[in-house]
């Protein structure tokens, strides 16, 4: 099995994560859902983003050939959402919206709410250089 996930794949996850973490993440709209919106409703849209991670590597990544990778498959998804993760909390972070230790739950929700958006633009943009 050949693992192929390096460091020009990790740099368009985090190009694509940032195109659209940084516009989504100066929303008032998107810190106050970040706030509000119920657990329920957070574990769908965690649960969402990954269905469509896993739908558009399936096409567009892979080609529909992930017998033989199934690992790589999964791991690809994986580690896209927690790199889109990472860069939508950097950015919280930077412009102040991330108070981690104030109060954590919104913190995590917050990066929740908006990785569901930025884990597509880091997929689509780490699919531009085919497997």
């Amino acid at each position: 099995m050949k693992f192929s996930f390096n460091l020009e794949d990790a740099s368009q996850v985090f190009v694509g994560a940032f195109a659209l973490a940084v516009p989504i993440s100066f929303s008032e709209e998107v810190w106050r859902l970040g706030e509000t919106l119920p657990f329920p409703n957070l574990i769908m849209l965690f649960f969402i983003s990954l269905v469509f991670l896993a739908l558009f590597t399936y096409q567009s990544v892979f080609q529909k050939n992930v017998k033989s990778r199934l690992i790589v498959f999964i791991f690809r998804i994986v580690v896209a959402y927690m790199m889109t993760a990472l860069v939508v909390g950097l950015v919280l972070l930077c412009i102040d919206k991330l108070p981690m230790l104030s109060d954590p739950v919104t913190s995590l929700k917050r990066i929740i709410v908006i990785t569901m958006p930025a884990s597509m633009g880091a997929i689509v943009v780490d699919s531009f250089d085919k497997e």
